[in-house]
Parts: structure tokens; sequence; C-alpha cells
């Protein structure tokens, strides 16, 4: 299902990027977003270590010239740590119910955090989550109904 997922992912996403000129945070990002949408607080973390990231650089660009390639690969780098950091720290307990905060996968915050910087955080989280939810439809109706795991 993951390898429908990003291909499907990435069509939609050259798709969207073609016609309105917007980049879906990046081009494995609507797939496997579209995998963890039935899990929210995966898909909030992500988006906030995105968030995160996105601000980190920001910071980082005044003392350091960051641009291009530079601003992507400092990008993933800060993401996958951020990433990285979340999967090593303990869950979350309330009275009754333990929360684990996961992220998913270790290089799309930085992706997205990269996208953010480039095109802004609306226009970036906007285009990723319809075309992961299309994705995720898409899925759905190949696999005739199947609740993906």
């Amino acid at each position: 299902m993951l390898i429908e997922a990003v291909g499907i992912g990435m069509f939609l996403s050259i798709l969207l990027t073609e016609t309105i000129g917007l980049a879906a945070g990046g081009i494995v990002v609507p797939g496997y977003i579209a995998l963890a949408l039935h899990h929210p607080f995966q898909v909030i973390s992500t988006i906030l270590a995105g968030i995160a990231t996105f601000l980190i650089v920001k910071f980082l660009s005044g003392f350091m010239l960051v641009y291009g390639r530079r601003l992507l690969i400092i990008s993933i780098l800060i993401g996958y740590l951020i990433a990285y950091i979340i999967k090593i720290s303990p869950g979350i307990s309330f009275n009754t119910t333990n929360i684990n905060i996961e992220v998913v996968g270790f290089v799309i915050p930085g992706l997205i955090g990269y996208w953010i910087a480039r095109q802004g955080i609306i226009p970036t989280l906007s285009a990723m989550l319809i075309v992961s939810s299309i994705t995720r439809l898409l899925i759905i109706i190949i696999h005739q109904g199947t609740v993906l795991p």
C-alpha cells in the first residue's frame, strides 16, 4: 500500500504543481501523510515538526546564508533531528490516557519545513492536505474500501 500511496501522491503532487503552481510539501509527502490520516495526532505533530523546522531555519538564516540546495539540506537535517527527538521522547500521560506523539517518517518534517520556507505556510499545508486526502480516497477505492492500517 505504501508504494501505491507514494506513487499516487507523486502523480497528484506533480499535477497540482503543474496546474496551479503549488507544491504539496514535497514530492513524497502526500503519500506518506495519506497513510497516516486516520491518526490525527501523528499528522498534527508532523505538521508542527515541519513548522518548527521552518522556524529554526528562519532563525539560522540570520547567522548564515540559507538558500537553494543549502536550504533543502539544512531543512531536512533539522527536520530529521526534530523527528528523532520526538521518537526518543517518552509519551505524554494524562489521568487515564497515554498519548504517544509520533511524526510521519524522519524526512517528511524537513520537506514540509522547506516548502513552507519557499511558498508559505497556508499554501503548503492546504496543498498537502488536499493532495493527501485525494490520495487516501484513491487508495481506498483501489483496495475496495479496505481500511488502511
